[in-house]
């Protein structure tokens, strides 16, 4: 007797099934249902319609930032932004100012945001593609000069306010039952598959990401797509430092500093390789949505702070060792 053989069309299914079943998105998504489980043994109604728009409008803010470190860790060149908490605060303050509680100057302030942190983010790109700083150096010195121009300028106390109609579409029923921010937040997840899918400059982030010196051989401006993601990433934390004063109302100098490192770790826990060149931006959705179910989950076990930190910051390592050093293509 023989044993049954498998044809090769079913060992191709199964292998395809296998390997997304053990992608970062696919965990990415089964430790949220994992997490909003355990949140409502923890605290019946953890998983309520209304607190489930809560924690969402949390992780849209935490998922527009990451959106630009998403950008800048696919172009490679050990690209990483640790500036991104302190351009959130810059236009936090920015806007807050020029709003100061009118509605009018709504689009104002926040053209004046994205563009004040769009300069700040190609200066990061240039220092880091032509004065060759590495990334990690130019971003932290940045993050320093950003905050002590924020003392600076606001003498430590809180300055500006949100106009009332930026916070009611924070925070308040738009369409659908959900905030407008949620709906701003799903445009940005299909511009961002757009462009990183259908457009040149996707094609070209994609390409410098994974080989930095092929792309240049067939004529890609190597330099000048790594300065513009850095770019891009700052107007996207302008935008979020926008969206943060209208959530809570007010602007402080740290108020960003929160955002930096969890904007990396949302990332990589979707499947962005830190070599660059592989990922996008669906799966650093689910990794942002991840961490805020992760962080009010432990919130609602009602641990010391040390025991949340301890708790939050082994969960992150184990997550960063498993996703942050997947093999592909370096520059």
């Amino acid at each position: 007797m023989t044993a049954p053989s498998l044809s090769p069309s079913g060992l191709s299914t199964g292998s395809r099934l296998a390997t997304l079943a053990a992608s970062p998105l696919a965990l990415a998504l089964m430790a949220i249902i994992v997490l909003l489980g355990l949140g409502e043994m923890l605290s019946p109604g953890f998983a309520r319609g209304d607190q489930i728009i809560r924690l969402l409008t949390v992780a849209a803010l935490l998922g527009i930032a990451a959106a630009g470190q998403n950008l800048v860790i696919l172009a490679g060149g050990e690209g990483i932004d640790l500036s991104i908490g302190a351009q959130i605060s810059f236009g936090a303050i920015i806007a807050g100012n020029v709003m100061n509680g009118s509605d009018a100057a709504i689009a104002h302030a926040i053209l004046a945001a994205c563009g004040a942190t769009f300069l700040v983010g190609l200066v990061n790109g240039l220092g880091v593609t032509l004065v060759r700083l590495p990334p990690l150096v130019m971003t932290l010195g940045m993050m320093a000069i950003i905050q002590g121009g924020l003392v600076v300028f606001s003498q430590g106390i809180p300055s500006g306010n949100a106009a009332p109609a930026l916070m009611g579409f924070i925070n308040q029923p738009a369409l659908l039952g959900l905030p407008g921010i949620l709906l701003a937040w799903a445009v940005l997840i299909v511009l961002m598959g757009l462009l990183l899918r259908r457009t040149a400059l996707g094609f070209a982030i994609y390409a410098v990401g994974a080989n930095a010196r092929a792309a240049r051989l067939v004529g890609l401006p190597v330099r000048a797509v790594r300065t513009l993601v850095y770019g891009l990433s700052g107007a996207l934390a302008g935008l979020t430092g926008v969206f943060v004063i209208g959530y809570t109302g007010n602007s402080f100098i740290s108020v960003g500093d929160q955002y930096m490192l969890p904007t990396i770790i949302a990332v990589v826990i979707g499947g962005t390789s830190l070599a660059g060149g592989t990922g996008g931006y669906v799966g650093t959705v689910a990794g942002a949505i991840a961490l805020v179910l992760l962080q009010s989950v432990l919130t609602t076990l009602h641990l010391d702070f040390w025991g949340r930190q301890l708790i939050f910051g082994g969960t992150l390592l184990l997550l960063l060792a498993l996703y942050g050093r997947q093999t592909g293509p370096r520059v």
